[in-house]
């Protein structure tokens, strides 16, 4: 069974979004507006900056660059980590953006209107195919540990694996702790955030 590992309070008010760069968690928090860059062993702010709009969500990282979806824009934002400078933006393909990963060659997208898994062509913003979720709630993050999607409703509590192909759920198991959002895989163990007590948790799976 997935255990804790560890857990420490986020910086901000309302944790929107999370991913990893190799080294630190990336944060974004609607409450405060910010982007914060934080050390993963002790929860320490190593630097923040404005989001670039006012609805922020989630994050992703392509080993660059990070990318970012706005839910009062409906835009994904691609931003500079070093100044916080938006390069480029397109629009979402729905009207409700939550989630968002990178697998390497493109993004990953949830939608919570449509309900909606979206794979996207980051070069042009176009959707290159689609897929419904499984789960009975509300979609709240995914995650890419290099072969499969990890997804989480927030709803049922309960995280999911899926292949990516064909949407197939190949595994699935509850959160062990608080309310689950925002998952992320950091090449060895998964986080998630509980954005109700806004508490960061790590998981070994």
């Amino acid at each position: 069974m997935p255990r804790v590992l560890r857990s420490f309070a986020g910086p901000g008010g309302n944790s929107t979004g999370l991913t990893w760069d190799g080294r630190s968690l990336w944060h974004a928090d609607n409450v405060t507006n910010l982007i914060y860059q934080i050390d993963p062993r002790a929860g320490r702010v190593l630097r923040s900056f404005a989001a670039p709009a006012s609805g922020p969500m989630d994050l992703a990282w392509d080993g660059r660059t990070l990318w970012h979806c706005d839910g009062d824009t409906g835009l994904i934002y691609q931003i500079d980590p070093r100044n916080g400078r938006v390069l480029r933006s397109f629009a979402t393909p729905g009207t409700g953006a939550m989630g968002l990963t990178w697998d390497g060659r493109s993004l990953w997208h949830t939608d919570y209107l449509t309900n909606l898994i979206y794979q996207i062509d980051p070069r042009a913003g176009r959707v290159l195919r689609s897929f419904a979720p499984p789960g009975i709630g509300t979609t709240r993050g995914l995650a890419w540990d290099g072969r499969i999607l990890w997804y989480v409703d927030s709803v049922a509590n309960i995280f999911y694996q899926i292949d990516p192909r064909a949407g197939r759920v190949l595994r699935s198991f509850a959160a062990p702790a608080g309310t689950a959002f925002w998952p992320l895989w950091d090449g060895r163990t998964l986080w998630y955030v509980d954005s109700a007590a806004n508490i960061f948790y790590q998981l070994s799976v």
